[in-house]
């Protein structure tokens, strides 16, 4: 592999503090580890349903539609209206911060870990396997806190570090790559959240399968507190990278 795919890694996984993005490439690294945990902790747990991919659920609309076994239209449909709704939320905080990149990801962070501490209070009270009675508020609160997420995301816009979407960041590795007569550009970049999202996902699957469910949704939590303290530290001093770039 050549030295710039190992490159683009270390300028993602640790970048120059006072580059064109400062430390948000880590920290939306970090947040798709939330979304592998939290879509692991749904799925597996609330079954078949997501709250950060809401390409799967519309899919799932359809299987449920179809009368197909283990898919919930109720469900489904009530993760694609938390999610909007949360991504309301984080529209809002980004039209009132766009100008200052740190700030936003720090208030979208925390409101996201207000949702993601009233997910792990409903998930403790649910035990090991949440009854009916919990499922639908933790869908609620779970999707919320990834719309408000990827709305932030979406606003703070470092390229190919979406938190959720990989279809767009996998295509751009294969036809940009040199076999389909590309320069390979940015691979080691992409490639980061792709590993990243499928550690939070085994991660997640781990913990649900042998621990305590919940304690996927502590980690998330955990990884959006910090990485809120994080921008806002990092922020204070209004570095340039805190301005959005064109």
């Amino acid at each position: 592999m050549s030295a710039a795919f190992f490159s683009d890694i270390r300028d993602t996984v640790v970048p120059d503090g006072d580059g064109r993005h400062g430390p948000l490439p880590p920290l939306l690294v970090s947040m798709t580890l939330v979304t592998g945990l939290v879509d692991a902790f749904c799925y597996l747990a609330l079954g078949h349903v997501f709250v950060a991919n809401m390409t799967g659920n519309v899919v799932f609309i359809g299987f449920a539609l179809a009368g197909v076994p283990g898919f919930s239209l109720g469900a489904s449909l009530t993760a694609l209206a938390a999610f909007a709704a949360g991504a309301v939320v984080g529209g809002r905080l980004a039209a009132r911060h766009r100008d200052h990149r740190a700030r936003l990801h720090s208030y979208a962070g925390a409101a996201q870990a207000a949702f993601l501490a009233a997910a792990v209070v409903l998930a403790v009270l649910a035990g090991g396997a949440p009854a009916a009675g919990y499922r639908y508020p933790l869908i609620v609160a779970l999707g919320i806190s990834m719309g408000i997420q990827n709305a932030s995301a979406r606003a703070i816009a470092v390229p190919d570090l979406t938190t959720t979407v990989l279809t767009l960041t996998i295509t751009g590795i294969a036809a940009d790559s040199a076999l389909a007569g590309g320069s390979g550009s940015k691979a080691g970049r992409r490639l980061v959240p792709v590993v990243t999202m499928l550690v939070g996902g085994l991660v997640g699957a781990v913990l649900v399968r042998y621990a305590q469910a919940y304690d996927a949704l502590v980690i998330a939590l955990v990884t959006i507190i910090v990485g809120a303290a994080v921008s806002h530290l990092t922020g204070r001093a209004d570095p340039g990278w805190v301005r959005a770039h064109g």
